[in-house]
């Protein structure tokens, strides 16, 4: 199918309705179809290291078969039934996809942030009522074992621990010394703990039971929080299929390989990669636990990428400007496309890569409640940089505004909240907590997404603010209440506002900004040291604490965040600036209608590459304006 522009967009939707799709009802379907296919085909490749020679384990699709299968088998052995959840906190490695696929297969799967503190581990446990929970072996430089043992100290329902013992992937002599000095497990007061290699060992390698008769709920999903106590959304198999279905069809098939260093707890990995390969057959590369956080990884990518001959490489903006501080110092001319995502990609960055490596960046757009994928610059069509797109087949996107007589669809360019309905979306109950679901849907279908945006007159996405006010750090969301709460238990703090400040690197970075009681004294370095103690999360640390006489505010007396974002803006790009040895300076932020916040720039006689090479590091757009000078003159 040709996905290049809205025309061959509504091309595909007019050939057959969604329905009527040759899409197999679960995934236990799918898997099967694409094992029988190409049995001896390569499905997943792991490495536990990153060098471009070291030990790899390779699992066909007819493996992946039957690994699931006894996955399957075994949680169904332990009580797991189609309505009960299997979790799993664990790093990339096989041992993670047979869980995630048997999971889903046996009951619902529900995979968890192993970077979260025990207590958001728990609670996720305790709302989905998960049974089982897999996770790692103690295990050198990794806390993971001990943090979830405290959470399910905390999650009375979890009967059983299945641990994944990583030295399995270690050749000698690091096979031998980790049973030397593998930390010490308090272990599991209410579980009993069982060894899940060998407990698979005994499953045989065909499912024991019925598969699910149509489809139905398979996995629960954690919103990508770093802080607070993450939401949780349910994903349907037709959800996941849609999602698979998408990568089959539009981009990838059985001899693709794919580079993907992104963890198997996050919808981009899993939905948008994997489920794309089991649809498709396509080949996933998994380097490293900590995927793209793995040691040595950007320094080995392209040598990676050279070694499995890799035709599309899966990104996000945080690791395209690692990958930009080295050289490519391989043969990567397989490579077609890198797909981008979680957050938008400066311009200056969009161009070094496609510079440096020849090769196109797609950047797209999906999240979690939809189960992921929204829209994409077509690979094979016209490119908007900064947008995110048009919308996939099957999908279709309002743009609305809340008036006081009522939501209202927006005119063309007119910014309003994105709404989103397709295949991914379950309306009525995205969320398990039913009050969360409440005035999420506009006309009942469509997901209100929390973000804003338009439409241009070529039917490309752009994205121009969240009106839900997340922290985006590299990908993960930090929700800024749990910061000003923080603050606000500080007694000389009247009113504190958290945001986003812009990152050439990371995206945004939290910086709060606070209201003093009257006649109240403290610094703004020991409100920072405050913040450090009573912000559960590290990276929701702010990296920048500013005392302002008053906070902005509205005719309510909220926090009016957007004069904050401006004030943040005009300090971020004047800094770089300076930084740069520029006389350039921005003068004002405006809001500007199609684009959100602009930073207005004064060139004070700078050179204009320069500083279009300086601010175009940052995702926030910005534009001339005249001098003072001149203009007085």
């Amino acid at each position: 199918m040709s996905f290049a522009s809205v025309s061959d967009r509504n091309a595909i939707e007019a050939e057959m309705p969604w329905a009527e799709r040759d899409v197999p009802a679960t995934l236990w379907g799918q898997l099967s179809r694409t094992a029988e296919a190409f049995p001896d085909r390569p499905a997943v490749s792991y490495q536990m290291f990153s060098g471009p020679g070291d030990k790899a384990e390779t699992v066909t699709w007819a493996q992946l078969r039957d690994r699931t299968a006894q996955a399957a088998n075994l949680f169904r052995s332990l009580g797991v039934g189609e309505n009960d959840v299997v979790a799993y906190v664990l790093p990339n490695c096989n041992e993670t996809l047979y869980t995630l696929l048997g999971g889903a297969v046996a009951g619902i799967v529900n995979p968890i942030n192993p970077l979260l503190e025990p207590e958001q581990i728990a609670a996720i446990l305790r709302e989905t009522d998960a049974k089982v929970v897999v996770t790692l072996k103690p295990f050198p430089k990794t806390d993971v074992a001990q943090k979830v043992a405290e959470a399910c100290r905390h999650a009375p329902h979890v009967h059983t621990v299945l641990e994944i013992d990583l030295n399995r992937y270690l050749t000698p002599p690091k096979s031998w010394i980790v049973p030397l000095i593998r930390p010490k497990s308090d272990g599991h007061p209410h579980a009993d703990v069982k060894c899940f290699n060998k407990e698979l060992r005994k499953q045989p390698t065909e499912l024991s039971f019925a598969d699910s008769k149509g489809d139905r709920v398979a996995a629960y999903f954690h919103t990508g929080g770093t802080t607070g106590m993450p939401k949780v959304a349910q994903h349907l198999y037709s959800g996941m299929l849609y999602n698979g279905w998408l990568g089959h069809n539009l981009l990838f098939d059985e001899h693709d390989n794919i580079m993907c260093p992104l963890p198997l707890f996050h919808v981009f990995a899993v939905h948008v990669i994997l489920m794309s390969a089991i649809c498709s057959g396509a080949h996933v590369v998994f380097p490293t636990p900590a995927g793209y956080r793995g040691d040595g990884v950007f320094d080995n990518f392209w040598k990676l990428c050279e070694r499995w001959k890799i035709t599309f490489v899966i990104t996000v903006p945080t690791a395209v400007s690692a990958l930009m501080q080295r050289k490519v110092d391989a043969d990567i001319s397989s490579v077609r496309a890198a797909f981008s995502g979680s957050a938008p990609m400066p311009m200056e960055l969009f161009k070094r890569f496609e510079s440096a490596c020849g090769v196109t960046v797609c950047e797209g757009y999906g999240l979690t409640e939809a189960t992921c994928l929204v829209s994409v610059n077509p690979p094979e069509g016209k490119k908007k940089v900064g947008s995110i797109g048009i919308p996939f087949p099957y999908t279709h996107v309002k743009i609305v505004k809340q008036t006081g007589e009522g939501p209202r669809e927006c005119a063309t360019d007119e910014v309003g909240e994105i709404c989103v309905a397709n295949p991914g979306v379950y309306a009525g109950s995205t969320y398990t907590e039913e009050d969360k679901n409440h005035d999420l849907f506009h006309e009942g279908i469509y997901l209100r997404t929390g973000d804003l945006g338009r439409v241009d007159d070529e039917g490309y996405l752009w994205i121009t603010g969240r009106a839900k006010d997340l922290i985006i750090r590299g990908g993960h969301n930090i929700d800024p209440a749990e910061i000003e709460e923080a603050l606000l238990a500080h007694p000389a703090v009247a009113f504190a506002g958290a945001i986003g400040q812009p990152d050439a690197h990371a995206g945004e970075l939290p910086c709060a900004f606070v209201e003093l009681v009257a006649d109240a004294e403290v610094s703004e370095d020991e409100l920072m040291k405050h913040a450090r103690v009573h912000i559960h999360e590290r990276a929701a640390y702010p990296k920048h604490m500013t005392i302002l006489p008053e906070l902005p505010k509205t005719a309510v007396g909220k926090v009016f965040k957007p004069k904050l974002r401006m004030l943040a803006i005009q300090r971020i790009y004047n800094a770089a600036l300076e930084a740069a040895e520029l006389p350039a300076r921005v003068v004002d932020v405006i809001d500007d209608r199609k684009r959100g916040l602009v930073a207005q720039v004064e060139r004070n006689g700078a050179d204009e590459e320069s500083v279009c090479h300086c601010l175009g590091a940052f995702t926030r757009p910005w534009d001339w304006v005249a001098d003072r000078k001149v203009a007085a003159e």
